[in-house]
């Protein structure tokens, strides 16, 4: 399985990042790693139009399935029962919106580990490359001219946590508009701090690279949102 993993996921997502740092002017590696943040997330723009748009069908049948509970409330066969009838007429898939996140977990890892290997790229890295990729050599880790992607940045964390928080606060305000959900919203509202906070404190030591990686995601996906939610 490891072996499938490498030659599938992690050994293709290698090669593609050394081949963008090659090419990029300067050969910043931080570019490198917009770059292919962006060219990832572009390829996953399908199931992530699907899992948004679940979760907002979802919110705006909040108000339904609370009156379905509360009709049922000593009877949680029929209220399942109810609230999958419910999912039916509306052609809602409840765990729809959850598979497109399943399957970028193994890539969000892969690239974790291809930052890793690239900013510290050791002479066995090499091995890993396909025979057109040309071999960078050393690594230029600085990104910009001036920021070192191997060390920890606390601008980068807040930055992240900042744009988190920016994400964050655009569902809970579809959500709540759709729903209208009391509990829903006291949900979405704790959440609208603690996910930045927890980003701030666990990017607060983390390579600048990983960070530069995060952030970069994080408005993709703060930019999607918002083409989904005007896009007739």
């Amino acid at each position: 399985m490891m072996t499938l993993y490498n030659e599938f996921l992690y050994k293709p997502l290698f090669n593609i990042a050394v081949f963008l740092y090659n090419i990029i002017p300067g050969h910043d590696f931080g570019m490198a790693i917009i770059v292919l943040t962006v060219l990832v997330r572009i390829a996953f723009f399908p199931l992530t139009r699907k899992t948004l748009r679940s979760q907002k069908a979802m919110s705006e049948l909040a108000p339904k399935i609370q009156e379905i509970k509360e009709k049922f409330k000593d009877d949680k066969s029929a209220q399942s029962a109810a609230t999958m009838r419910l999912y039916k007429e509306n052609n809602i898939n409840p765990l729809a919106g959850c598979l497109p996140l399943i399957i970028q977990i193994p890539i969000l890892i892969a690239l974790y580990k291809v930052f890793m290997s690239i900013s510290l790229f050791k002479p066995e890295s090499v091995g890993l490359l396909y025979g057109f990729i040309e071999n960078p050599g050393i690594i230029n880790k600085m990104f910009l001219g001036f920021l070192d992607i191997t060390v920890k940045n606390p601008v980068l964390a807040i930055l992240s946590g900042a744009l988190q928080f920016l994400q964050a606060r655009e569902t809970a305000i579809q959500n709540k508009t759709a729903s209208g959900n009391k509990q829903m919203a006291a949900l979405n509202s704790q959440m609208l701090y603690f996910f930045p906070v927890m980003i701030i404190i666990i990017g607060w030591n983390l390579p600048a690279g990983l960070m530069l990686y995060w952030t970069t995601a994080t408005a993709f996906s703060i930019a999607e949102q918002k083409y989904i939610k005007y896009k007739k």
